[in-house]
């Protein structure tokens, strides 16, 4: 079965920014989240030699979330001025590599990951097994038989891969339950509330019990009387919760393989653009046995003139 590897670019960048010291390149400009995420791509292209690749990042506009809910992620700190530009410049080099990069007005990374993860399940004759690359749990409600996460633990070297198993074995709620669960607590992260005095011990003890938010109030007077009163009172709340929690996986956007295909790496300016960064650690690692055989698949795509 191809991989299919989904990276949430904004995320990785944010931990690398936070995880690594200050780094800068031959021209005085800070670039350690750069250098952090494409230690962290090459990591990909090493361990899990996937056949796709996307690299998907969050617009400054306005989502439908903020639409939705004015408050929507209204307490977050405001981006590093010193991130800024790092962002710009991971664009830069990916797309002089010739990597897919996927974003949308209007939309998330979250989101537009979990449309083309919905989409490459459903591809005729193109079964793959898709790995998102983020350190943002609110992914897990997309794991399933095909889909699993690759999630940083420790800054961005240790990663653990969640598939349905794990993630019920960690949260002790299944990766359909997320959404539910998020529509019962809230989060404070992004700013919504859900339903007041209903704790994370309480919404998986529901959960297990109820497995839906939906079962869950068909049932409400067969609840206890103190549980079954803060559901009805914050119903509405709740029911907002839950579709702020939701990804999308119906973005208008299209899933094509074949332009995001590995083949398509353009090793030779992605070793340019590192060596002008002045990567020398990552630049080895564009030499070993696990990374030469895209290199190999470039330079035969470029004599085929596909690039």
């Amino acid at each position: 079965m191809n991989k299919f590897v989904l990276i949430d670019g904004n995320a990785i960048l944010h931990r690398a920014f936070h995880a690594l010291p200050p780094l800068t390149s031959k021209n005085g400009e800070l670039v350690n989240a750069v250098y952090g995420f494409f230690s962290m791509f090459l990591k990909i292209l090493e361990d899990l030699k996937p056949q796709y690749i996307i690299v998907c990042f969050d617009k400054k506009a306005p989502t439908f979330r903020q639409g939705l809910y004015v408050g929507y992620q209204a307490k977050r700190p405001k981006m590093a001025d010193e991130l800024v530009p790092q962002i710009q410049k991971v664009h830069e080099v990916l797309e002089k590599a010739k990597v897919s990069i996927f974003e949308l007005d209007g939309y998330e990374a979250d989101d537009i990951i979990g449309t083309l993860a919905f989409q490459a399940t459903f591809l005729k004759n193109q079964k793959s097994e898709t790995i998102i690359v983020s350190g943002d749990r609110d992914m897990l409600q997309l794991v399933n038989s095909y889909v699993k996460v690759l999630a940083p633990v420790t800054g961005i070297t240790k990663m653990i891969l969640f598939d349905e198993k794990t993630v019920e074995e960690k949260y002790g709620i299944k990766p359909s339950q997320f959404i539910d669960y998020k529509a019962l607590v809230g989060d404070a992260s992004d700013n919504y509330p859900g339903v007041k005095g209903i704790g994370p011990k309480t919404a998986m003890s529901l959960l297990k019990e109820y497995e839906t938010f939906e079962n869950m109030y068909e049932n409400i007077n067969s609840l206890p009387p103190k549980i079954s009163e803060k559901l009805a009172v914050d119903a509405e709340q709740a029911a907002l919760a839950k579709k702020l929690a939701t990804i999308v996986t119906d973005a208008p956007i299209t899933l094509v393989l074949k332009n995001c295909s590995l083949t398509n790496l353009n090793m030779k300016d992605l070793k340019e653009e590192l060596e002008k960064l002045g990567f020398k650690s990552l630049l080895k690692r564009l030499q070993t046995d696990s990374t030469r055989s895209y290199t190999k698949q470039s330079n035969q795509s470029q004599q085929l003139g596909l690039l």
